[in-house]
């Protein structure tokens, strides 16, 4: 594969005075995760598990909206509410995440052939 068939992506993250607190870089733009509170983190911001699904669900908008933009489906909104349950005492494992997708504009069966573009990428 060649160099130019690549996308690379770079975060810088770094501890901060505040302990269970790191500034991350992502381009020009900084975000601040928190480790949970019932690990010792602050508490304030988001925490790693928030980032991480805020992105699966920001994914879940973008692929939609595209493939709709590319297949000439009117979408007039697409909303993506995401539920992610884990075990206080292991949170690395996610036991159960419930994803529900509502759409605006196209039909019924237009809305299940975008979700499942979405789920099958």
């Amino acid at each position: 594969m060649a160099n130019d068939d690549l996308v690379v992506n770079r975060v810088h993250s770094a501890s901060t005075a505040t302990p269970g607190r790191s500034i991350n870089r992502v381009r020009d733009r900084q975000l601040v995760i928190d480790e949970p509170t019932h690990l010792g983190g602050p508490g304030e911001e988001v925490t790693p598990a928030d980032a991480f699904l805020a992105g699966v669900s920001a994914c879940g908008v973008l692929l939609v909206q595209g493939r709709a933009r590319d297949t000439a489906v009117r979408l007039e909104k697409i909303e993506v509410n995401l539920e992610a349950v884990r075990h206080r005492s292991d949170t690395s494992v996610f036991q159960q995440i419930d994803m529900t997708f509502r759409l605006a504009g196209p039909s019924p069966q237009q809305a299940v052939q975008l979700v499942e573009h979405y789920k099958t990428h």
